[in-house]
């Protein structure tokens, strides 16, 4: 797992190599500027803030948008036949989610044999959806192939999913979270999915679970906008939980600098006793689970001679 700075220098460089061959397709057609569907230019794509909200430009925004967006831009340059240009944004996407490679081989050979994937699923459809755009099958159709695996993607990678299985409105408010803390738990659930949580929301979480941890069997915070400090902050009260098995903190904005503090809370036995599950992807740059913070979990499920089959880190 390459540092932080390389991988993103690495986006940066193949970025300005992708937005340089789409301006010299520019200069030569003449044409990208019709509206309605031209030419795609990839810098134009990167600055228009209502489609990708601060996609590239440093924002605050969870990695999750631009993956979405990124997403959005292969099918679309699929419909419109521009295989070459959907290859190279699916560069980007690969490389934002830690899958390597720049070639099929790459991918097939060397980079999916990660052990302790936080995001399996990401990984097997992407790997798919590599085999639809560069290696067709003749005898089916690899539009409709290629854009059902991309409706998979997007569905996984976003909230989505969680909010339609629970019949919840599309998108939650700020109020929610008042609402949410002042309800009675439900099948021992605490789950504030969706909702954007500001430095004054995560104490509120914080003096919550301290109040009525005892009884949590499952804490979800996916998709909440939570950075490192943030989980830092939080990390001593769901460690006390002593009914705590799952946790989900995908979807947000967590760097692998925060697992360092995790994997030391974990290594507590006084700490997290009951914790079984944690969901650890579509993060900021967490594409596997150390090794310290596996057997910390594992020391949680009796002697080491009885195998941990229920652990699940996702």
């Amino acid at each position: 797992m390459g540092s932080k700075l390389t991988r993103q220098s690495s986006l940066d460089q193949i970025e300005t190599t992708f937005s340089k061959k789409r301006r010299q397709r520019h200069d030569s057609s003449g044409e990208a500027e019709r509206s309605g569907g031209g030419e795609f230019l990839f810098t134009s794509l990167m600055l228009k803030s209502d489609k990708l909200p601060g996609m590239l430009r440093k924002s605050n925004h969870s990695p999750y948008v631009r993956r979405v967006a990124w997403i959005r831009e292969i099918q679309k340059l699929l419909r419109e036949q521009k295989q070459e240009q959907a290859v190279e944004v699916l560069k980007l996407l690969r490389k934002d989610l830690g899958l390597q490679g720049t070639s099929l081989n790459d991918i097939l050979y060397k980079n999916t044999a990660f052990l302790n994937l936080v995001d399996p699923i990401s990984h097997e459809l992407l790997l798919s959806l590599a085999k639809d755009m560069q290696c067709p099958k003749r005898e089916t159709d690899t539009l409709k192939s290629s854009d059902k695996i991309c409706r998979q993607l997007i569905f996984h990678l976003t909230p989505h999913s969680k909010w339609m299985r629970q019949s919840l409105p599309r998108r939650k408010s700020q109020a929610c979270l008042k609402t949410t803390l002042k309800k009675k738990l439900t099948n021992d659930v605490v789950s504030l999915s969706g909702i954007p949580l500001s430095g004054r929301d995560v104490h509120r979480v914080a003096y919550y679970l301290q109040s009525n941890g005892d009884s949590v069997s499952a804490v979800d915070l996916s998709f909440t906008e939570l950075q490192d400090e943030s989980l830092r902050l939080l990390l001593p009260y769901l460690g006390s939980m002593p009914k705590l098995t799952t946790l989900a903190i995908n979807g947000n904005r967590l760097t692998v600098g925060v697992l360092k503090d995790l994997t030391e809370v974990v290594k507590n036995p006084l700490q997290f006793a009951s914790l079984a599950w944690v969901d650890l992807g579509n993060n900021v740059d967490i594409f596997t689970v150390p090794q310290p913070l596996l057997v910390a979990l594992r020391r949680r499920f009796g002697p080491p001679e009885q195998p941990a089959h229920h652990l699940r880190v996702q």
